[in-house]
Protein backbone atom coordinates (compact mmCIF):
# COMPACT_ATOMS: atom_id res chain seq x y z
CA UNK A 1 0.00 0.00 0.00
CA UNK A 2 1.11 3.66 -0.36
CA UNK A 3 1.96 4.97 2.86
CA UNK A 4 0.57 8.46 2.19
CA UNK A 5 -1.32 10.00 4.50
CA UNK A 6 -3.15 13.75 5.82
CA UNK A 7 -1.14 14.61 9.07
CA UNK A 8 -1.06 17.11 12.01
CA UNK A 9 1.89 18.44 12.14
CA UNK A 10 3.42 17.94 15.86
CA UNK A 11 5.92 21.03 16.26
CA UNK A 12 4.94 24.43 16.40
CA UNK A 13 2.51 26.34 14.05
CA UNK A 14 3.57 29.78 13.11
CA UNK A 15 0.21 31.80 13.90
CA UNK A 16 -0.89 33.12 10.12
CA UNK A 17 0.64 36.45 9.31
CA UNK A 18 -2.94 37.92 8.55
CA UNK A 19 -3.42 37.91 12.17
CA UNK A 20 -0.17 39.31 13.53
CA UNK A 21 2.08 42.16 12.66
CA UNK A 22 4.16 43.96 14.72
CA UNK A 23 5.99 47.18 14.04
CA UNK A 24 9.09 45.10 14.34
CA UNK A 25 8.39 42.61 11.90
CA UNK A 26 6.27 45.28 9.46
CA UNK A 27 10.66 46.85 9.77
CA UNK A 28 11.89 43.55 8.64
CA UNK A 29 9.41 43.40 5.66
CA UNK A 30 10.47 46.84 4.36
CA UNK A 31 14.25 45.67 5.48
CA UNK A 32 13.84 42.73 2.74
CA UNK A 33 12.55 44.91 -0.49
CA UNK A 34 14.94 45.53 -3.14
CA UNK A 35 15.88 43.91 -6.55
CA UNK A 36 17.89 40.54 -6.78
CA UNK A 37 19.93 38.69 -8.97
CA UNK A 38 19.73 35.06 -9.73
CA UNK A 39 22.91 33.23 -10.49
CA UNK A 40 23.43 29.74 -11.51
CA UNK A 41 26.60 29.60 -10.03
CA UNK A 42 28.50 26.88 -12.18
CA UNK A 43 28.10 29.90 -15.15
CA UNK A 44 29.03 33.24 -13.82
CA UNK A 45 32.73 33.66 -12.48
CA UNK A 46 35.81 31.08 -12.58
CA UNK A 47 38.24 32.50 -10.32
CA UNK A 48 40.52 29.14 -10.17
CA UNK A 49 40.72 28.51 -14.15
CA UNK A 50 38.92 24.90 -14.03
CA UNK A 51 36.15 26.49 -16.53
CA UNK A 52 33.64 26.15 -13.88
CA UNK A 53 31.66 29.18 -11.83
CA UNK A 54 31.87 29.55 -7.89
CA UNK A 55 31.46 31.56 -5.01
CA UNK A 56 34.99 32.86 -4.82
CA UNK A 57 34.05 34.21 -8.66
CA UNK A 58 31.35 35.67 -7.10
CA UNK A 59 33.28 37.87 -4.57
CA UNK A 60 35.60 38.75 -7.26
CA UNK A 61 32.50 40.24 -9.27
CA UNK A 62 30.62 41.89 -6.69
CA UNK A 63 31.54 44.92 -8.06
CA UNK A 64 29.85 44.47 -10.93
CA UNK A 65 26.33 43.24 -8.97
CA UNK A 66 26.56 45.85 -6.49
CA UNK A 67 29.82 47.88 -5.67
CA UNK A 68 28.73 49.34 -2.70
CA UNK A 69 28.44 52.97 -3.43
CA UNK A 70 25.47 54.40 -4.86
CA UNK A 71 27.43 57.37 -6.40
CA UNK A 72 28.79 54.72 -9.62
CA UNK A 73 27.14 54.07 -12.29
CA UNK A 74 29.44 50.77 -13.31
CA UNK A 75 27.27 48.39 -11.37
CA UNK A 76 23.92 47.11 -11.29
CA UNK A 77 23.15 48.17 -7.33
CA UNK A 78 20.65 45.21 -7.17
CA UNK A 79 19.77 44.18 -3.08
CA UNK A 80 19.96 41.10 -3.18
CA UNK A 81 21.43 37.58 -4.73
CA UNK A 82 19.73 34.29 -5.36
CA UNK A 83 21.95 31.62 -5.49
CA UNK A 84 20.78 28.43 -7.06
CA UNK A 85 21.38 25.12 -5.53
CA UNK A 86 25.27 25.01 -3.87
CA UNK A 87 25.06 21.85 -1.68
CA UNK A 88 27.10 18.55 -2.88
CA UNK A 89 24.86 17.21 -5.92
CA UNK A 90 26.01 14.63 -8.59
CA UNK A 91 24.11 16.83 -11.30
CA UNK A 92 25.24 19.54 -13.08
CA UNK A 93 22.44 21.40 -11.98
CA UNK A 94 22.57 20.88 -8.67
CA UNK A 95 18.64 20.05 -7.54
CA UNK A 96 19.57 16.76 -6.23
CA UNK A 97 21.48 17.18 -3.13
CA UNK A 98 23.33 14.74 -1.37
CA UNK A 99 24.52 16.90 1.68
CA UNK A 100 22.94 19.03 2.84
CA UNK A 101 25.54 20.89 5.11
CA UNK A 102 28.25 21.09 2.78
CA UNK A 103 28.86 22.95 -0.39
CA UNK A 104 29.71 21.33 -3.55
CA UNK A 105 33.68 21.08 -3.56
CA UNK A 106 33.29 22.19 -7.50
CA UNK A 107 31.73 25.49 -6.19
CA UNK A 108 33.81 25.97 -3.36
CA UNK A 109 34.12 25.30 0.63
CA UNK A 110 32.10 26.83 3.60
CA UNK A 111 34.41 29.06 4.13
CA UNK A 112 34.17 30.60 0.62
CA UNK A 113 30.33 31.15 1.28
CA UNK A 114 31.05 33.20 4.30
CA UNK A 115 33.69 35.31 2.46
CA UNK A 116 30.88 35.96 0.00
CA UNK A 117 28.19 36.87 2.58
CA UNK A 118 30.54 38.70 4.43
CA UNK A 119 31.43 40.96 1.38
CA UNK A 120 28.05 41.38 0.28
CA UNK A 121 26.53 42.47 3.43
CA UNK A 122 29.27 45.15 3.81
CA UNK A 123 27.46 46.25 0.39
CA UNK A 124 23.42 46.12 1.86
CA UNK A 125 23.75 43.31 -0.22
CA UNK A 126 21.59 39.83 0.88
CA UNK A 127 22.05 36.60 0.02
CA UNK A 128 19.26 33.75 0.05
CA UNK A 129 20.09 30.45 -1.28
CA UNK A 130 18.54 27.52 -3.09
CA UNK A 131 16.72 25.58 -0.39
CA UNK A 132 15.71 21.83 -2.18
CA UNK A 133 13.98 19.48 0.34
CA UNK A 134 10.76 18.17 -1.48
CA UNK A 135 13.47 15.19 -2.32
CA UNK A 136 16.89 14.30 -2.12
CA UNK A 137 19.24 12.92 -3.94
CA UNK A 138 18.83 8.88 -5.09
CA UNK A 139 22.80 9.10 -4.04
CA UNK A 140 21.75 10.80 -0.56
CA UNK A 141 23.45 8.19 2.04
CA UNK A 142 20.05 8.27 3.73
CA UNK A 143 18.20 7.04 0.48
CA UNK A 144 20.90 4.45 0.09
CA UNK A 145 20.47 3.23 3.33
CA UNK A 146 16.65 3.14 3.39
CA UNK A 147 16.21 1.41 -0.24
CA UNK A 148 18.83 -1.14 0.86
CA UNK A 149 17.23 -1.96 4.46
CA UNK A 150 13.27 -1.10 5.28
CA UNK A 151 14.09 -1.81 9.17
CA UNK A 152 16.88 0.98 8.24
CA UNK A 153 15.17 4.54 10.28
CA UNK A 154 15.92 5.93 7.03
CA UNK A 155 13.34 3.73 5.07
CA UNK A 156 10.43 5.85 6.25
CA UNK A 157 12.52 9.24 4.96
CA UNK A 158 10.82 8.28 1.78
CA UNK A 159 7.40 6.98 0.24
CA UNK A 160 7.08 3.43 -0.60
CA UNK A 161 4.58 1.33 -2.05
CA UNK A 162 4.38 -2.11 -3.48
CA UNK A 163 3.16 -3.96 -6.33
CA UNK A 164 -0.11 -3.71 -5.04
CA UNK A 165 -0.13 0.33 -5.93
CA UNK A 166 -1.23 2.13 -8.78
CA UNK A 167 2.03 2.16 -10.60
CA UNK A 168 0.81 4.32 -13.63
CA UNK A 169 0.16 6.90 -11.66
CA UNK A 170 1.29 10.16 -12.67
CA UNK A 171 1.90 13.60 -11.41
CA UNK A 172 0.31 16.98 -12.57
CA UNK A 173 2.17 16.95 -15.60
CA UNK A 174 1.97 13.72 -16.53
CA UNK A 175 5.40 12.58 -15.83
CA UNK A 176 5.92 8.82 -13.89
CA UNK A 177 5.90 8.98 -10.24
CA UNK A 178 6.82 5.72 -9.30
CA UNK A 179 10.42 4.17 -9.62
CA UNK A 180 11.84 0.56 -8.66
CA UNK A 181 13.87 0.21 -5.79
CA UNK A 182 17.06 -0.38 -7.77
CA UNK A 183 18.49 -2.23 -4.39
CA UNK A 184 15.71 -4.09 -3.20
CA UNK A 185 11.39 -4.64 -3.35
CA UNK A 186 9.09 -2.26 -3.62
CA UNK A 187 8.78 1.45 -5.31
CA UNK A 188 9.54 4.93 -4.35
CA UNK A 189 7.72 8.25 -5.13
CA UNK A 190 9.59 10.82 -6.94
CA UNK A 191 7.51 13.79 -8.34
CA UNK A 192 10.05 15.21 -10.88
CA UNK A 193 12.65 12.41 -11.49
CA UNK A 194 13.89 9.13 -10.37
CA UNK A 195 16.94 10.51 -8.88
CA UNK A 196 15.19 12.90 -6.77
CA UNK A 197 13.06 10.23 -4.74
CA UNK A 198 10.35 12.49 -2.31
CA UNK A 199 11.05 12.65 1.46
CA UNK A 200 8.63 12.06 3.29
CA UNK A 201 7.34 14.85 5.26
CA UNK A 202 4.53 12.47 7.52
CA UNK A 203 7.65 11.61 9.28
CA UNK A 204 8.53 14.04 11.63
CA UNK A 205 12.29 13.07 12.28
CA UNK A 206 12.10 14.37 8.17
CA UNK A 207 10.74 17.65 9.52
CA UNK A 208 13.29 18.19 12.74
CA UNK A 209 15.87 17.37 10.10
CA UNK A 210 15.16 19.48 7.67
CA UNK A 211 14.50 22.28 10.11
CA UNK A 212 18.22 22.08 11.58
CA UNK A 213 19.29 22.36 8.02
CA UNK A 214 17.60 25.46 7.53
CA UNK A 215 18.70 26.88 10.64
CA UNK A 216 22.09 26.13 10.24
CA UNK A 217 22.30 27.82 6.70
CA UNK A 218 21.26 30.97 8.31
CA UNK A 219 23.79 30.73 11.10
CA UNK A 220 26.15 30.26 8.40
CA UNK A 221 25.21 33.90 6.81
CA UNK A 222 22.28 32.99 4.35
CA UNK A 223 19.62 35.96 4.91
CA UNK A 224 16.84 33.81 3.80
CA UNK A 225 16.41 30.24 0.98
CA UNK A 226 14.21 30.43 -2.08
CA UNK A 227 12.14 27.37 -1.51
CA UNK A 228 12.42 24.76 -4.44
CA UNK A 229 8.97 23.09 -5.19
CA UNK A 230 7.33 24.71 -2.28
CA UNK A 231 3.44 23.27 -3.44
CA UNK A 232 5.07 19.66 -4.19
CA UNK A 233 6.01 19.16 -0.44
CA UNK A 234 3.13 16.56 0.53
CA UNK A 235 2.71 16.15 -3.55
CA UNK A 236 0.74 19.38 -3.63
CA UNK A 237 -1.81 17.35 -5.75
CA UNK A 238 -4.62 17.13 -3.07
CA UNK A 239 -6.56 19.31 -0.67
CA UNK A 240 -4.77 17.34 2.16
CA UNK A 241 -1.44 17.66 0.30
CA UNK A 242 -2.06 21.59 -0.11
CA UNK A 243 -3.25 21.94 3.34
CA UNK A 244 -0.41 20.31 4.81
CA UNK A 245 1.95 21.86 2.81
CA UNK A 246 0.85 25.24 4.34
CA UNK A 247 1.21 23.44 7.66
CA UNK A 248 4.81 22.44 7.08
CA UNK A 249 6.04 26.22 5.50
CA UNK A 250 4.34 28.30 8.79
CA UNK A 251 6.31 25.54 11.04
CA UNK A 252 9.50 26.22 9.16
CA UNK A 253 8.94 29.37 9.63
CA UNK A 254 8.50 29.52 12.85
CA UNK A 255 11.80 27.66 13.52
CA UNK A 256 13.74 29.82 11.15
CA UNK A 257 12.38 33.12 12.86
CA UNK A 258 14.28 31.75 16.18
CA UNK A 259 17.37 32.12 14.07
CA UNK A 260 17.02 34.97 12.28
CA UNK A 261 14.15 37.51 12.70
CA UNK A 262 14.59 39.14 9.03
CA UNK A 263 14.44 35.77 7.53
CA UNK A 264 13.50 36.13 3.85
CA UNK A 265 11.96 33.41 2.43
CA UNK A 266 10.09 33.09 -1.18
CA UNK A 267 8.49 30.22 -2.32
CA UNK A 268 8.38 28.74 -5.78
CA UNK A 269 4.46 27.94 -6.49
CA UNK A 270 4.32 27.70 -9.43
CA UNK A 271 0.04 27.75 -10.11
CA UNK A 272 -2.55 30.14 -10.82
CA UNK A 273 -3.08 33.11 -7.75
CA UNK A 274 -5.37 31.40 -6.32
CA UNK A 275 -2.99 28.26 -5.45
CA UNK A 276 -0.20 31.01 -4.55
CA UNK A 277 -2.19 32.95 -2.54
CA UNK A 278 -2.41 30.93 0.97
CA UNK A 279 1.04 30.47 0.73
CA UNK A 280 1.90 33.81 1.64
CA UNK A 281 0.29 32.91 5.48
CA UNK A 282 4.22 32.12 6.15
CA UNK A 283 6.06 33.12 2.70
CA UNK A 284 7.49 36.66 2.47
CA UNK A 285 7.55 36.24 -1.17
CA UNK A 286 6.20 34.02 -3.83
CA UNK A 287 7.26 34.16 -7.69
CA UNK A 288 4.35 35.51 -9.41
CA UNK A 289 4.47 33.71 -12.76
CA UNK A 290 0.88 34.55 -13.52
CA UNK A 291 1.85 38.29 -13.61
CA UNK A 292 5.52 37.22 -15.43
CA UNK A 293 3.35 35.68 -18.09
CA UNK A 294 1.41 38.69 -18.68
CA UNK A 295 4.89 40.94 -18.82
CA UNK A 296 6.29 38.83 -21.47
CA UNK A 297 3.22 38.52 -24.15
CA UNK A 298 2.34 42.03 -23.70
CA UNK A 299 5.38 43.13 -24.77
CA UNK A 300 5.97 40.50 -27.52
CA UNK A 301 2.76 41.37 -29.09
CA UNK A 302 2.60 45.25 -28.23
CA UNK A 303 -0.57 45.10 -26.63
CA UNK A 304 -0.87 45.28 -22.87
CA UNK A 305 -3.00 42.00 -21.94
CA UNK A 306 -3.69 43.60 -18.39
CA UNK A 307 -0.25 43.92 -16.71
CA UNK A 308 -1.47 46.61 -13.96
CA UNK A 309 -5.10 45.29 -13.40
CA UNK A 310 -3.59 41.30 -12.75
CA UNK A 311 -0.79 43.10 -10.46
CA UNK A 312 -3.76 44.73 -8.78
CA UNK A 313 -5.87 41.94 -8.54
CA UNK A 314 -3.18 39.74 -6.80
CA UNK A 315 -1.75 42.42 -4.61
CA UNK A 316 -5.31 42.47 -3.14
CA UNK A 317 -5.60 38.66 -3.10
CA UNK A 318 -2.29 37.72 -1.54
CA UNK A 319 -2.69 40.41 1.20
CA UNK A 320 -6.06 38.78 2.27
CA UNK A 321 -3.40 35.88 3.51
CA UNK A 322 -0.70 38.41 4.53
CA UNK A 323 -1.07 42.17 4.87
CA UNK A 324 2.70 42.71 4.64
CA UNK A 325 3.68 40.20 1.34
CA UNK A 326 6.59 41.12 -1.10
CA UNK A 327 5.52 40.32 -4.36
CA UNK A 328 8.22 38.54 -6.48
CA UNK A 329 7.94 39.67 -10.16
CA UNK A 330 10.28 38.47 -13.15
CA UNK A 331 10.42 37.99 -16.37
CA UNK A 332 11.65 34.15 -16.87
CA UNK A 333 13.50 31.81 -14.63
CA UNK A 334 16.26 28.99 -15.32
CA UNK A 335 13.43 26.82 -15.86
CA UNK A 336 11.90 29.33 -18.97
CA UNK A 337 12.98 29.94 -22.34
CA UNK A 338 14.82 33.30 -21.89
CA UNK A 339 13.11 36.38 -22.28
CA UNK A 340 15.14 37.55 -24.78
CA UNK A 341 14.63 34.47 -26.66
CA UNK A 342 10.40 34.56 -26.31
CA UNK A 343 11.36 38.59 -27.56
CA UNK A 344 13.54 36.91 -30.86
CA UNK A 345 16.34 39.19 -29.72
CA UNK A 346 14.42 42.70 -29.93
CA UNK A 347 16.61 44.71 -27.74
CA UNK A 348 14.18 47.58 -27.72
CA UNK A 349 11.36 45.31 -26.57
CA UNK A 350 13.75 43.88 -24.20
CA UNK A 351 14.01 47.40 -22.26
CA UNK A 352 10.55 47.77 -22.25
CA UNK A 353 9.72 44.30 -20.58
CA UNK A 354 12.89 45.83 -18.01
CA UNK A 355 11.19 48.75 -17.40
CA UNK A 356 7.72 47.36 -16.21
CA UNK A 357 9.47 44.91 -14.72
CA UNK A 358 11.52 47.67 -12.19
CA UNK A 359 8.68 50.16 -11.98
CA UNK A 360 6.03 47.44 -10.52
CA UNK A 361 5.41 46.70 -6.80
CA UNK A 362 7.39 44.28 -5.10
CA UNK A 363 10.86 42.64 -5.40
CA UNK A 364 12.15 42.22 -8.97
CA UNK A 365 14.38 39.46 -9.21
CA UNK A 366 16.54 39.34 -12.98
CA UNK A 367 18.06 36.56 -13.68
CA UNK A 368 22.04 36.30 -14.78
CA UNK A 369 22.59 37.03 -18.25
CA UNK A 370 19.06 38.60 -18.91
CA UNK A 371 20.32 42.49 -18.43
CA UNK A 372 22.98 41.70 -21.13
CA UNK A 373 20.62 40.07 -23.83
CA UNK A 374 21.45 36.23 -23.51
CA UNK A 375 19.25 33.87 -25.47
CA UNK A 376 18.41 30.52 -24.52
CA UNK A 377 15.84 27.84 -25.42
CA UNK A 378 14.91 24.40 -23.98
CA UNK A 379 16.56 21.54 -22.75
CA UNK A 380 17.61 23.62 -18.89
CA UNK A 381 21.50 23.32 -19.98
CA UNK A 382 20.79 25.89 -23.00
CA UNK A 383 19.30 28.49 -20.75
CA UNK A 384 21.96 28.10 -18.02
CA UNK A 385 24.45 28.65 -20.30
CA UNK A 386 27.90 30.67 -19.46
CA UNK A 387 27.86 34.46 -18.60
CA UNK A 388 29.08 36.53 -21.35
CA UNK A 389 31.94 38.75 -20.05
CA UNK A 390 33.83 38.73 -23.33
CA UNK A 391 33.38 38.62 -26.57
CA UNK A 392 35.77 36.32 -27.08
CA UNK A 393 36.96 34.64 -24.20
CA UNK A 394 38.97 36.42 -21.18
CA UNK A 395 39.62 36.00 -17.54
CA UNK A 396 36.73 34.51 -15.07
CA UNK A 397 34.78 33.38 -18.08
CA UNK A 398 33.17 29.74 -17.65
CA UNK A 399 33.41 27.17 -20.13
CA UNK A 400 31.84 24.33 -18.17
CA UNK A 401 29.65 23.97 -21.45
CA UNK A 402 30.07 25.46 -25.13
CA UNK A 403 27.72 27.53 -25.70
CA UNK A 404 25.01 27.26 -28.33
CA UNK A 405 22.43 30.19 -27.78
CA UNK A 406 25.48 32.90 -26.50
CA UNK A 407 28.48 32.64 -28.25
CA UNK A 408 30.50 35.44 -27.93
CA UNK A 409 31.32 38.24 -30.68
CA UNK A 410 27.25 39.25 -31.37
CA UNK A 411 27.56 42.43 -28.85
CA UNK A 412 25.84 39.77 -26.09
CA UNK A 413 28.57 40.63 -23.42
CA UNK A 414 29.34 42.99 -20.81
CA UNK A 415 32.71 43.62 -22.72
CA UNK A 416 30.64 44.65 -25.53
CA UNK A 417 27.86 46.89 -23.71
CA UNK A 418 29.78 48.54 -20.64
CA UNK A 419 30.48 52.01 -22.41
CA UNK A 420 27.60 51.80 -24.81
CA UNK A 421 25.00 54.31 -23.40
CA UNK A 422 22.34 53.16 -25.50
CA UNK A 423 23.10 49.16 -24.27
CA UNK A 424 20.45 47.20 -22.44
CA UNK A 425 22.87 46.40 -20.07
CA UNK A 426 23.49 50.15 -18.80
CA UNK A 427 19.06 50.54 -19.55
CA UNK A 428 18.67 48.02 -16.32
CA UNK A 429 21.56 50.03 -14.56
CA UNK A 430 19.65 53.04 -14.93
CA UNK A 431 16.03 51.53 -14.28
CA UNK A 432 17.11 49.95 -10.91
CA UNK A 433 18.88 53.48 -9.86
CA UNK A 434 15.47 55.03 -11.00
CA UNK A 435 13.64 52.42 -8.69
CA UNK A 436 15.99 53.27 -6.03
CA UNK A 437 15.70 56.94 -6.24
CA UNK A 438 12.07 57.00 -6.23
CA UNK A 439 10.21 55.48 -2.95
CA UNK A 440 7.01 55.60 -4.92
CA UNK A 441 8.56 52.77 -7.36
CA UNK A 442 9.56 50.48 -4.79
CA UNK A 443 6.96 51.29 -1.87
CA UNK A 444 3.63 52.60 -3.85
CA UNK A 445 0.90 51.64 -4.07
CA UNK A 446 -0.71 50.24 -7.64
CA UNK A 447 -3.42 52.21 -9.21
CA UNK A 448 -4.54 51.76 -13.51
CA UNK A 449 -4.22 54.39 -15.83
CA UNK A 450 -6.76 54.65 -18.60
CA UNK A 451 -5.90 55.89 -21.45
CA UNK A 452 -7.89 54.11 -23.94
CA UNK A 453 -5.16 52.66 -25.91
CA UNK A 454 -3.76 49.43 -25.89
CA UNK A 455 -0.46 49.81 -27.27
CA UNK A 456 0.14 51.46 -23.67
CA UNK A 457 0.80 50.24 -20.09
CA UNK A 458 -0.20 53.05 -18.19
CA UNK A 459 0.03 52.91 -14.01
CA UNK A 460 0.07 55.34 -11.34
CA UNK A 461 2.28 54.54 -8.31
CA UNK A 462 1.65 56.36 -4.73
CA UNK A 463 3.37 56.42 -1.40
CA UNK A 464 3.02 58.69 1.33
CA UNK A 465 0.62 60.73 -0.62
CA UNK A 466 3.20 61.65 -3.39
CA UNK A 467 2.72 59.57 -6.55
CA UNK A 468 4.27 58.86 -10.23
CA UNK A 469 2.76 58.07 -13.18
CA UNK A 470 4.39 55.78 -15.73
CA UNK A 471 3.78 54.78 -19.21
CA UNK A 472 5.31 52.45 -21.23
CA UNK A 473 4.90 52.49 -25.01
CA UNK A 474 5.03 48.80 -26.10
CA UNK A 475 4.37 49.38 -29.24
CA UNK A 476 6.79 49.71 -32.49
CA UNK A 477 5.90 53.29 -33.27
CA UNK A 478 5.17 56.65 -31.81
CA UNK A 479 1.74 57.00 -29.88
CA UNK A 480 0.21 59.65 -28.38
CA UNK A 481 -1.75 59.79 -24.73
CA UNK A 482 -4.87 62.07 -24.56
CA UNK A 483 -5.18 62.25 -20.75
CA UNK A 484 -4.69 64.94 -18.37
CA UNK A 485 -1.23 65.04 -16.64
CA UNK A 486 -0.60 66.51 -13.14
CA UNK A 487 3.44 67.61 -12.81
CA UNK A 488 6.38 67.09 -15.51
CA UNK A 489 8.21 64.44 -17.20
CA UNK A 490 10.94 63.38 -14.26
CA UNK A 491 12.27 60.77 -16.64
CA UNK A 492 12.11 59.59 -20.40
CA UNK A 493 14.11 56.21 -21.47
CA UNK A 494 14.63 57.62 -24.95
CA UNK A 495 14.60 61.13 -26.45
CA UNK A 496 11.32 62.55 -27.86
CA UNK A 497 9.01 62.78 -25.77
CA UNK A 498 6.54 65.76 -25.69
CA UNK A 499 4.52 66.86 -22.59
CA UNK A 500 1.54 69.64 -22.77
CA UNK A 501 -1.72 70.17 -20.76
CA UNK A 502 -3.08 67.31 -22.90
CA UNK A 503 -1.48 65.13 -24.24
CA UNK A 504 1.74 63.39 -24.00
CA UNK A 505 3.89 61.90 -27.38
CA UNK A 506 5.34 59.25 -26.31
CA UNK A 507 8.00 57.45 -28.70
CA UNK A 508 7.99 53.97 -29.35
CA UNK A 509 9.55 51.45 -26.87
CA UNK A 510 9.97 54.14 -24.64
CA UNK A 511 8.92 54.78 -20.91
CA UNK A 512 7.78 57.84 -19.08
CA UNK A 513 7.39 59.05 -15.50
CA UNK A 514 5.93 61.68 -14.63
CA UNK A 515 5.70 63.74 -11.13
Amino acid sequence: MKKWYAVSLSLPLAASLSSRVSAKEEKNQNDKDGVFYEIYVKSFYDSDGNGHGDLKGIVKQLDYLNDGNRNTNKDLQVNGLWLMPINTSPSYHKYDVTDYYSIDPEYGTLADFHELTLEAHKRDVRVIIDLVINHTSSEHPWFIKASRDVTSKYHDYYVWSDEHTDLSETGSWGQQVWYKNPNGAGYYFGTFWSGMPDLNFTNPHVREELIKIGQYWLKQGADGFRLDAAMHIYKGQTTDGALNNLKWWEQFRAAMLEVKTDVYLVGEVWDVPEVVAPYYKSLDSAFNFDLASKIVHSVKSGIDEGIAAAAIATDELYRNYNPTKIDAIFLTNHDQIRVMSELKGDIKKGKSAASILLTLPGNPFLYYGEEIGMTGEKPDELIREPFRWYEGDGKGQTSWQTPVYNIGNNGISVEAQDDKENSLLNHYRKMIRIRQQYEELGKGDLETIEVNNAKVVAYNRTYKKSSIQIFHNIANETVVVKTPLIGKVIFASEQGVKNTKSSLTIPAHTTVLVK
